[in-house]
């Protein structure tokens, strides 16, 4: 039989125990959503975001970052995402004049042992081209990425604020 001390105490406990557990389940979805590394072959891919888009928009941009764990150079080749009607490989380069313009590629090169960042504000990313809807911050699509040697690899990409200024100085206005 229990004193009326210690029905209070229990719970208590239960209720901390019934919170905690919550929590910590809580807290592992939320370790494994935000670590989302992706292997395909040497390649580690981390980070793979957009930005949100404003309504009616058609293009977006994603990025991401992609280690290549071996001894040989690997190339993305194609990545495609139902967020989108086709996802081009895109490098922009601020010219002479100040304006930022950008280049379809056939491949982004990942060399051994390095880190091929995309990142707003210029250089490499992933144009989304003809958007299936607007890009909302909070949501995620996935997307398959293709490299050469790698081969296929289906990321989660996340929408997620740029940096403040980084979209502006990467011109699309996203």
């Amino acid at each position: 039989m229990r004193s009326d001390h210690s029905f209070p105490f229990l719970l208590c406990s239960r209720a901390v125990l019934k919170h905690g557990l919550a929590a910590l389940a809580i807290g592992l979805a939320a370790g494994t959503a935000c670590a989302q590394d992706s292997l395909a072959g040497d390649i580690r891919i981390r980070q793979a975001f957009a930005t949100p888009t404003p309504p009616g928009s058609r293009i977006g941009a994603a990025y991401l970052s992609a280690t290549n764990q071996g001894k040989q150079e690997d190339r993305l080749v194609k990545a495609a995402s139902p967020a989108a009607s086709r996802v081009e490989l895109h490098t922009g380069e601020i010219g002479a004049d100040g304006v930022m313009r950008m280049r379809e590629l056939d491949a982004i090169p990942v060399p051994a042992g390095t880190t091929t960042e995309m990142q707003p504000g210029g250089g490499l990313h992933l144009m989304l081209m003809e958007l299936t809807k607007p890009l909302v911050q909070g949501e995620s699509f996935p997307m398959t990425l293709e490299f050469e040697r790698g081969g296929k690899v289906e990321v989660q990409v996340n929408v997620r604020a740029a940096t403040p200024g980084a979209a502006r100085k990467h011109g699309h206005g996203l």
